[in-house]
């Protein structure tokens, strides 16, 4: 069993993959080998309550597995990259003190990023960001981004209005282009995590999210959307998760329910576009070729690459 390399520092890997790929699936079977503890990397299963639609690892899988970074805000929080941080960090400790491995199972890149890099983040302005919000325009803003700080305009898609919003609350409200805090996301210094990742062909892909989509709607996404919308006062980023914000738009009557699901879809796929452009900007990750099964074919190479860090 693999545990806390002699040296005391925690054996660390990794596993990075746009969504639908299998990369929970993977860790588990790495996770009951070994015994490794799992830290979820991603931004939208820190909510509770939002699991169907975050694939979100079941019950099971947790009480089998130790899992940090799952449901740790309500979903009416902003949710913040520094905030992930100090959440992860703690769960690094508990794994250490626990002479216990850690897999890194991440769907967001900036978050996996921010902890593996150690990114200094600079300070919040809510009220810079609450005008830039208002904006209805992301066109509007990326121009207006391209003016402030055109490096970092250079680094963020004109489609990512997430961060783009970041960048300019930043820009304005610390009065220095966002590019100059630090080296940032385009750095990629010597880690002690490697990196596994999961590439399939785009149109296998493509076809397993549409899979996803239709299983996570067959298991009751509508209904745990509807307890949301019932219940609480969803944040602004929790609202813009994959599969909730299309699907209430649906229950206020914008959108039919055969459209809700088919932007889904659409959106989903989308989303896998981007992720696997942020994670193949990194020259650290090393790539496995998937053809049919991950678990079989990357389960093998996340365990050598754990048993030689």
């Amino acid at each position: 069993m693999t545990g806390a390399s002699g040296n005391g520092v925690t054996r660390e890997v990794a596993i990075v993959a746009p969504t639908a790929s299998g990369k929970s699936d993977v860790a588990m079977a790495v996770a009951r080998e070994t015994g490794a503890h799992i830290i979820a990397v991603d931004a939208m299963q820190v909510y509770r309550g939002m699991d169907i639609g975050t694939a979100k690892p079941t019950t099971t899988d947790r009480a089998e597995v130790s899992h940090h970074c799952i449901d740790i805000a309500d979903p009416s929080e902003r949710f913040s990259v520094a905030e992930f941080q100090r959440h992860a960090a703690a769960a690094r400790a508990e794994c250490a003190a626990a002479g216990k491995s850690a897999l890194l199972v991440a769907g967001t890149g900036l978050y996996l990023t921010a902890l593996i890099d150690d990114l200094s983040l600079p300070g919040e302005w809510p009220a810079v960001r609450d005008e830039l919000q208002r904006e209805p325009d992301t066109d509007a803003l990326f121009a207006r981004l391209e003016s402030l700080d055109p490096l970092a305009a250079t680094r963020i898609e004109r489609s990512n209005r997430r961060r783009i919003e970041r960048a300019l609350e930043v820009c304005i409200g610390s009065g220095k282009p966002f590019s100059s805090f630090g080296p940032g996301t385009a750095a990629y210094p010597s880690s002690s995590v490697r990196q596994v990742g999961i590439a399939w062909a785009r149109a296998t892909l493509s076809a397993r999210v549409e899979a996803r989509v239709h299983r996570m709607m067959a298991d009751g996404l509508l209904d745990e959307v509807k307890h949301l919308a019932a219940t609480t006062t969803m944040s602004r980023e929790a609202r813009q998760a994959l599969g909730y914000s299309e699907l209430l738009q649906h229950l206020d009557g914008r959108l039919s329910l055969d459209e809700a699901v088919a932007q889904i879809v659409l959106h989903t796929r989308q989303f896998a576009v981007r992720q696997e452009r942020w994670f193949r900007r990194d020259p650290r990750i090393e790539w496995v070729a998937v053809n049919d099964d991950p678990v079989a074919e990357v389960a093998p190479k996340v365990r050598a690459a754990l048993e030689s860090t």
